[in-house]
């Protein structure tokens, strides 16, 4: 037995001392695990710290005011309070005021104005809208490619308060109905020919395609002057949808067009509100009604009645699209929806999928503005006078007859899509379509501080109206508008002989060219017959 406990002890001091060295190295570990989580979680706080305090920039934020990547985005400056950023604007609450950028899309957009954006693309409108369409509207266009907007405002547009705001944006230009510019107008060509006279001294609807025609008659020799490429004209309640372009950019489809083209036609969607209580259009519509150019002709007349709901037409208002034009010698409008050469037939193009998004009576409240801006006798005979389209027609008597109850019911049985499954089915015919990338840009430009910051950067930044109109004035004096854009030539001194030869060729020209384009309904079950 003592050999026995003999032969064992050497055994069991081994196994001790194994057990000690795994103890030991278990411990070890357990440590340097415990030492690597605590250096990991020091890192992190101290990178938090660091980034609170401003000391590191997210690399999302490279196109803050401090690379000038982005117009309109300088954060105010250090004596800003909070409590008077939010008492500056009304606008301020509605058009955002985070300070975070969170939308990524924008990090490598540059939108240095004026510097090497090929083909260069402007927009002009005439509009009386608040900051709260205008700001959105301006911005989203500047994200897919367009560098100047030329801007004839009135009403709410013209506010001093608004109008300060619009004229520090880069790539903005103002232009206020004055009587300097009325007067200038008045002498406009366009009185002498024939191609808009059907239009001419009529109220409403009518007066407002006179004026915007007039107004894209000078935004023409502003865009030459300019050095532009391309010109829209695009009323403050549409979005240019550039579908079918990889980078959805409106420069990249006009810089495929042929060079042979003269004017590229966008077929309009129509918006379809799901809710009676929108606020933001923009960021709030998703729906659209497409247009007949973008769908088979039997989906399209084989859920007419459907797609219509008892409305007069299959589009509430106008179906024929917007153009844009390739800045040239002798264009001139031919309507709000359409431009024409003096010289000859322009050459045009439709788009298979790019669009005009039109936000139709996206709010319950613009059935009463629409009544407040038109003086017309609420029958129908008297409408007739005022309103080109039936929808128009038939919204402003209810407007004005109703009562609120009533207009809301109205509202919601004729403009709110609220079946569901009438949406779903022709959402999978096709004659309704999703459209998110608007809605998505344009919350993220509210995210991202931006309108808020264009509102408190306009606040510290003081622009004279007057001056501005004396500038308009010596501008249009430089570079000779009256001459150039109102009478198209320029008259020499040989007396009452080239002024007869003038208006003789001017009555000439006229009568050769087409009737202006006014908004046209879309194709009716009365305009095709289908074989069944």
């Amino acid at each position: 037995m003592a050999g026995l406990h003999s032969a064992l002890r050497p055994t069991t001091s081994s196994s001790s001392s194994s057990s000690l060295s795994s103890s030991s190295s278990q411990s070890f570990s357990s440590r340097l695990l415990l030492l690597l989580t605590l250096l990991s979680l020091t890192l992190a706080s101290f990178a938090f710290i660091l980034q609170w305090r401003g000391g590191l920039n997210d690399p999302i934020t490279r196109w803050s005011p401090d690379h000038n990547e982005f117009p309109g985005m300088g954060v105010s400056g250090s004596g800003t309070s909070h409590s008077s950023r939010s008492s500056g604007s009304d606008c301020v609450d509605l058009l955002g005021q985070s300070r975070s950028p969170v939308f990524p899309y924008f990090k490598d957009w540059k939108f240095g104005y004026g510097l090497d954006l090929k083909p260069k693309i402007c927009i002009t409108t005439s509009t009386s809208a608040g900051l709260e369409q205008t700001l959105p509207w301006i911005f989203y266009h500047k994200v897919i490619g367009v560098s100047t907007f030329f801007l004839f405002v009135e009403g709410k547009a013209a506010s001093a308060n608004v109008s300060k705001v619009l004229e520090t944006i880069p790539g903005v230009k103002v232009i206020f109905r004055t009587r300097e510019l009325e007067e200038q107008q008045a002498k406009s060509r366009i009185w002498n020919e024939t191609w808009l006279a059907s239009f001419f001294y009529k109220p409403c609807n009518y007066e407002l395609f006179v004026k915007q025609s007039l107004n894209m008659e000078m935004a023409i020799v502003m865009a030459r002057d300019a050095g532009m490429d391309w010109i829209i004209h695009l009323d403050t309640d549409e979005l240019i949808h550039p579908a079918g372009t990889q980078e959805y950019s409106l420069r990249q489809l006009l810089s495929d067009v042929p060079g042979n083209v003269d004017m590229v036609i966008f077929p309009n969607y129509e918006s379809s509100v799901e809710r009676d209580d929108i606020k933001e259009p923009f960021s709030e519509v998703s729906m659209f009604k497409k247009n007949y150019d973008h769908l088979p002709k039997d989906v399209y007349f084989g859920n007419y009645k459907e797609a219509t709901r008892g409305n007069p037409n299959y589009f509430l208002t106008y179906g024929n699209g917007k153009a844009a034009a390739r800045i040239q010698d002798h264009l001139r409008p031919n309507g709000a929806h359409r431009w024409h050469n003096y010289m000859k037939t322009p050459s045009e193009i439709k788009l298979d999928e790019a669009a005009v998004l039109h936000y139709t009576y996206p709010k319950f409240s613009d059935l009463t503005s629409r009544r407040d801006r038109c003086g017309c006798k609420p029958t129908k005979e008297d409408v007739k006078r005022c309103f080109m389209l039936e929808f128009d027609r038939a919204a402003f008597i209810i407007a004005s007859t109703a009562t609120e109850e009533e207009m809301l019911r109205w509202y919601r049985e004729r403009i709110v899509w609220t079946d569901k499954e009438l949406n779903l089915k022709l959402l999978r015919k096709g004659i309704l379509a999703r459209v998110y990338a608007p809605m998505v840009i344009i919350q993220g430009l509210r995210e991202s501080g931006t309108f808020h910051s264009v509102i408190i950067s306009a606040m510290q930044t003081s622009v004279s109206r007057d001056n501005f109109l004396k500038s308009i004035e010596s501008s249009n004096s430089s570079r000779a508008i009256t001459s150039e854009v109102i009478t198209s030539r320029k008259m020499g001194n040989s007396g009452e002989s080239q002024a007869t030869a003038r208006k003789f060729l001017e009555i000439e020209e006229a009568a050769s060219h087409p009737s202006a384009i006014p908004p046209l309904s879309p194709p009716g079950l009365h305009d095709f017959h289908i074989d069944t």
